[in-house]
């Protein structure tokens, strides 16, 4: 191998160093500064969002979305069974209650014909996940959303710069949700951003999340019951300097993509998670699912054999109805979910690594399953 091998790590260099200096040199390093308004500003931008609001974690913009929407107690939430848990905790922060659906088998993504048959007269919302980049079906979503007058929230925590027939996911629902944990497309450390549809809708996130506080008093006055989640100054800083290299972490990802199709592709014990036409992944994670009638090895093992020859991986996200506190919520059988978290595997993909390690690990997965 050419150098480690590794799954998901951040890239980080002299200009994030760069940007953290000019914070701590201002000494504005909490929830005041003016790295955090021109973060906001340039990610609204780069997506034609109406605005944009920069919070503590994705989670926390899942949660601010639902609740600026007036989600709660008694309203139904459509997501899918495969996702990351943090998509479904912010519908129980709000008192809501989460309707699995299941994914299609192909894209990995909710599938709209099943998103369709879980509407009832409860249903408040539907938060589709552009799971691992991959944008979802999302002109089927809205127009069922349109039918049924309901609420879209997207999930684009993991879909920076993925785009849907020429428009950025997290900017077809009236809300739309990312991350910058550590492993993400580009990382502030923790940290995440709500966009919205409606300026007027930002605006009020953006009171919120600095505890509803009236900045207009010279007092403390505090009209709503607001939320300690604002970004920092110095997450803001180290997320524009991470922003300013958004195009090559996009172009790496797209090229280790790419190598691992045209070694793989064609490969009947295997496919990789394939895009919609139209659609284009931000491919965060490269990922793939093996053909259980060809490949007799189990993940676990597949995993192992992998670990002994210096390349990371990782296994799909667990169908969320398997976590505890979700069993009740079960109705139905979620086959292509459950399939694809018995034989579905992440692959390396930071774009620390170099394309010599992408094909490495392509062969030697390809030498592994015989």
């Amino acid at each position: 191998m050419s150098n480690q091998i590794v799954l998901d790590a951040p890239n980080l260099g002299a200009l994030e160093k760069e940007y953290l200096a000019k914070a701590l040199d201002s000494n504005f390093v909490s929830t005041v500064g003016p790295f955090v308004p021109e973060f906001e500003t340039k990610f609204a931008s780069y997506l034609n969002a109406g605005g944009a609001v920069a919070v503590q974690s994705g989670t926390a913009a899942i949660h601010m979305a639902l609740y600026e929407l007036g989600i709660g107690a008694g309203d139904e939430v459509i997501v899918p069974a495969i996702t990351f848990i943090a998509t479904v905790n912010p519908i129980m922060y709000v008192g809501a209650t989460p309707v699995f659906v299941d994914i299609d088998g192909d894209t990995w993504n909710m599938d709209p014909a099943a998103v369709r048959k879980a509407i009832t007269s409860k249903t408040k919302a539907i938060l589709p996940v552009h799971l691992y980049g991959n944008p979802c079906a999302m002109s089927e979503i809205m127009d069922i959303a349109k039918q049924y007058g309901l609420y879209v929230i997207e999930d684009a925590t993991e879909s920076l710069g993925a785009l849907y027939k020429g428009k950025a996911t997290g900017t077809f629902g009236e809300m739309g949700c990312f991350s910058f944990n550590g492993n993400k497309v580009i990382t502030t450390g923790g940290g995440g951003m709500v966009t919205a549809d409606d300026p007027e809708r930002a605006s009020h996130v953006k009171f919120l999340v600095n505890q509803a506080r009236d900045a207009s008093k010279d007092f403390y006055n505090h009209p709503e019951v607001g939320f300690n989640n604002r970004m920092t100054n110095l997450e803001a800083a180290l997320g524009l300097a991470q922003f300013q290299r958004v195009m090559e972490f996009l172009r790496k990802k797209r090229q280790f993509f790419e190598e691992y199709r045209r070694i793989l592709d064609g490969n009947e014990a295997l496919s990789l998670q394939k895009e919609l036409p139209g659609a284009r992944s931000s491919v965060w994670m490269s990922s793939v699912r093996f053909n259980s009638k060809k490949v007799h090895l189990t993940i676990p093992e597949i995993m192992t054999r992998l670990k002994e020859k210096g390349i990371p991986s990782r296994r799909i996200f667990q169908p969320i109805l398997e976590s505890r506190p979700y069993q009740k919520y079960k109705c139905g059988d979620y086959p292509n979910s459950y399939e694809l978290f018995e034989y579905g595997l992440n692959l390396p993909s930071s774009t620390l690594n170099s394309i010599e390690n992408i094909r490495d690990t392509a062969n030697s997965l390809l030498e592994i399953i015989g």
